[in-house]
């Protein structure tokens, strides 16, 4: 979670992004790794008889390179809060799909509930009966701490 205050009165700005620890470079190197050992073990065991292994270590292959390309295709998504004069702006990007949504900031609502399953807190503003959820990226502690912070902002 990213905190940024932009001054006293220009206003207020709460990024949540994803934890991207590897790199696009990162994640290549990674699944040729996986990859080459995988296949250089599978023709081992075909070279002695087995060869029914090579078509699992490419189907093996095959998954860990899909499980990976939906982490990179996801490695940008982020959420964006911004309270400024009297409107609060809500901007979600997932997948390189851009959805803003915009709140005037004395109606505006905190929200915190627990989710449809009851493991995890959820947190969203609420307005006009409109709800709209933030902190998806965000730890059960963090998004507490979010929703005092924009409460406190929202008041102010």
């Amino acid at each position: 979670m990213q905190l940024a205050n932009a001054g006293k009165s220009v206003g207020f700005t709460l990024v949540a992004r994803r934890n991207n620890s590897l790199s696009s470079t990162g994640c290549n190197l990674v699944v040729g790794s996986l990859a080459t050992i995988s296949l250089v073990i599978s023709l081992a065991f075909a070279l002695r008889g087995a060869w029914m292994i090579v078509p699992f270590a490419g189907l093996e292959v095959l998954v860990v390179y899909l499980a990976f390309r939906c982490l990179e295709r996801h490695a940008g998504d982020f959420e964006s809060l911004s309270i400024q004069d009297d409107r609060v702006l809500i901007v979600r990007r997932e997948r390189g799909e851009v959805s803003r949504h915009e709140f005037n900031r004395y109606w505006a609502q905190v929200v915190l509930q627990p989710s449809r399953w009851g493991r995890q807190v959820v947190l969203a503003l609420r307005s006009h009966g409109r709800q709209v959820e933030f902190g998806r990226h965000l730890t059960e502690e963090q998004r507490v701490e979010a929703a005092r912070t924009i409460r406190t902002r929202l008041t102010s």
